[in-house]
């Protein structure tokens, strides 16, 4: 009978070990998300500063929305569009790739591709 009661209390142990456990590691996670995200936001009120990085009233304001949304369950993407619809594209380090920059992000390509057919035209004539 006593035995019964030790094996209950040691049960009632280790799940309240593996729950606090697990609750700690989600806050660990939660904050770990909230500096990969908030370094790739650029503060607005600072020069070219990370919102990781920066003391200022609105870096403050959007670290509590970034922890909100992420305890909310939202995805960095998604936090990442509602920022970008709110402040605009500008608070973005790497801006997102869409129909509005598609050029941005091909022009390198296309600019190597013009080089090399200009390469190889030259080649060619200097050939003859």
């Amino acid at each position: 009978m006593k035995l019964s009661h030790f094996y209950k209390f040691l049960h009632i142990i280790i799940l309240g070990f593996v729950f606090f456990t697990f609750k700690i590691f989600a806050i660990e996670n939660i904050e770990e998300r909230v500096k990969k995200l908030t370094l790739e936001l650029r503060c607005m009120t600072c020069q070219n500063q990370s919102i990781y990085d920066s003391d200022a009233e609105f870096s403050n304001d959007i670290k509590k929305i970034v922890i909100n949304k992420l305890k909310a369950g939202e995805s960095e993407r998604d936090i990442k569009k509602f920022l970008v619809a709110r402040y605009g594209e500008y608070i973005l380090f790497r801006p997102l790739m869409n129909y509005n920059n598609i050029f941005l992000w091909s022009f390198p390509f296309i600019l190597l591709i013009i080089g090399l057919f200009f390469i190889l035209i030259m080649s060619k004539r200097n050939k003859v």
